[in-house]
């Protein structure tokens, strides 16, 4: 009996994979793959110390910096979704506009408190406040999320007015209201793929896991999960 593969995975695809793992156990009956999700810097830094992963699902930029490294397996990389920004506020909370711009700019600067996460939609949050001159303006009214607590959690206890992230992760949570997406002008959209860890014993089994993963077959998954197809 073959041990099953084990996988570790930020947060924002959680849903995802357990909903495309199941999906791939029909597929291929007696293939076991085990997924650990955690905040995606932590993910980064367990792969990068060496513990022993088959495969890595993670934003792109973070996979390629990994094999840069050596950790995960040049040529292995894999797109599997496209991942958007969503905004919410608590359930029952006053619902702001944020269907242009300008309205989402109005929205920030009138919340008391926000809310986002340390992945790379929060990265490219900030330098949208920056750009739009409110960064210094809105700096002491920003809670940052701990790794692996959604954005959405603290939302809903009261702690963050206004909250940001990816819509995966937002959609099906309790006690919240999800406004919409980012406006398109200034939508933020992460591509998550995944890749073969170099620490991997099966090589050949998780590039037919991935292949799997970024087939057509899961396309209609992604989207029941917010995302888009890569």
């Amino acid at each position: 009996m073959t041990s099953a593969l084990r996988v570790i995975s930020s947060m924002a695809t959680k849903s995802l994979l357990a909903d495309l793992v199941a999906l791939h156990a029909q597929a291929s009956p007696g293939a076991e793959v085990n997924v650990e999700s955690v905040g995606g810097v932590d993910a980064a830094k367990r792969v990068q110390a060496g513990e022993a992963f088959d495969a890595v699902a993670l934003a792109a930029n973070a996979i390629d910096k990994l094999i840069a490294d050596g950790h995960v397996l040049a040529g292995s990389r894999v797109d599997l979704v496209h991942s958007g920004v969503a905004v919410a506020v608590r359930a029952g909370a006053a619902q702001p506009d944020i269907s242009n711009e300008a309205a989402l700019k109005a929205a920030v600067l009138a919340a008391r408190t926000l809310g986002y996460s340390t992945g790379p939609s929060g990265v490219q949050l900030a330098k949208l406040f920056e750009r739009w001159g409110i960064a210094e303006q809105i700096a002491d009214r920003i809670v940052t999320a701990p790794p692996g607590v959604p954005v959405g959690a603290l939302v809903a206890q009261g702690a963050v007015e206004l909250g940001f992230q990816q819509l995966s992760e937002l959609m099906n949570l309790e006690g919240i209201a999800l406004l919409g997406p980012l406006p398109p002008e200034v939508q933020i959209t992460t591509t998550f793929s995944a890749g073969i860890a170099a620490t991997s014993t099966r090589p050949e089994a998780v590039r037919e896991l991935l292949d799997f993963l970024a087939s057509p077959a899961t396309a209609e998954a992604k989207r029941r999960n917010g995302m888009d197809p890569a």
